[in-house]
């Protein structure tokens, strides 16, 4: 079983950028979706960004559009969300998932998603 493991959090300024990484333990599988969720205070957890193994096609939640980049090296198992001009609302615990392949349609819904890492957490100051 493949674990995952996030880093990058931390407290930033609004308007910084900040990237996140998610290393594989072992290698994701061909066809394996990969994916960005994110759980503020008080709140589910949502998604953010999603990337298949060839990283086309690319998904973004319409809250990050023109300001996370999400990309991947499977050469490294790693994930990276680069994200800029950040807000307060960014404020979260970040996770990143795993969804091997045959998974259905549904990037954005956590019930496709066969592994998590246990979070990092960004603050943006205001």
């Amino acid at each position: 079983q493949v674990q995952l493991r996030e880093s990058g959090g931390t407290l930033v300024q609004a308007g910084s950028s900040l990237r996140l990484s998610c290393v594989a333990s072992g290698r994701t599988a061909v066809g394996s979706v990969m994916g960005w969720f994110r759980q503020a205070p008080g709140k589910g957890r949502e998604f953010v960004a999603g990337i298949s193994w060839i990283s086309q096609p690319i998904r973004y939640a319409d809250s990050v559009k023109g300001r996370f980049t999400i990309s991947r090296d499977n050469t490294q198992n790693t994930l990276y969300l680069q994200m800029s001009n950040l807000i307060p609302e960014d404020t979260a615990v970040y996770y990143c998932g795993l969804r091997n392949p045959g998974r259905g349609p549904s990037w954005a819904s956590q019930s496709e998603y066969d592994v998590w890492g246990q979070g990092t957490w960004v603050t943006v100051s205001s």
